[in-house]
């Protein structure tokens, strides 16, 4: 019977890290930024295999609005390796994604002052390494962020809908979390009472039949 709980015990610790896996939303960006504030540059890559250790660095490239090719901008890999390369955004970028570990999945940035030469499209590139046990799996991903820098902020409706989408979500995972929990302390407690209840019948039966023994004993003498 207490096979039945292990089981649940396991589809409960399974389930804890899908819902950690489950919990990275790649919401979009916003795109509209306030001069002279300062403005978040979204840039969410989750990771499709929670379970596989990973390494990754993360590369930003601007292209103004009145140019025609993208330059580097900064890159990151750790704490003590972020470098920012153009002259125009140093001491006015900051990294606001992933911290303390390897495995990034937040590669985020925060320009702060922002100015209207900030106007222009935005390159956002992961390379990750996925490290199985007997080999390392290259992935590259990017996303494109058009960046317009207004006087004041008019936030889009698209916008709202993905942080609103963002947070239903992870909300949604929770409440499935704790339904998984109730079922499975009700199952673990049901598989407890039926091994008390065997265990209760077989110290009956052992009783009984230690008293027939007693019994014959009297008889015989």
């Amino acid at each position: 019977m207490m096979t039945g709980a292990s089981d649940c015990i396991l589809h409960l610790l399974h389930s804890v890290a899908c819902l950690c896996h489950g919990a990275c939303v790649e919401v979009d960006s916003d795109t509209e930024a306030v001069a002279n504030e300062g403005f978040k540059l979204g840039c969410i890559s989750c990771k499709k295999r929670g379970e596989v250790p990973a390494v990754a660095s993360v590369n930003w490239y601007f292209k103004a609005s009145d140019e025609t090719e993208y330059s580097h901008l900064c890159s990151y890999e750790n704490e003590e390796a972020f470098i920012i390369d153009m002259l125009s955004f140093e001491d006015r970028l900051a990294w606001n994604g992933s911290k303390h570990t390897r495995d990034l999945q937040d590669g985020s940035i925060y320009i702060l002052n922002v100015t209207y030469n900030d106007t222009g499209t935005y390159k956002c590139m992961f390379n990750r390494i996925l490290m199985y046990s007997n080999y390392e799996y290259h992935i590259s991903t990017n996303k494109t962020i058009v960046i317009n820098v207004v006087p004041r902020l008019t936030r889009g409706m698209a916008s709202i809908l993905s942080e609103v989408m963002m947070y239903v979500s992870i909300i949604g995972l929770q409440l499935w979390l704790v339904v998984e929990m109730i079922y499975c302390y009700r199952k673990i407690s049901a598989a407890g009472e039926e091994a008390l209840r065997e265990s209760a019948m077989e110290y009956l039966a052992i009783a009984s039949e230690s008293k027939d023994n007693c019994a014959g004993v009297q008889v015989a003498e």
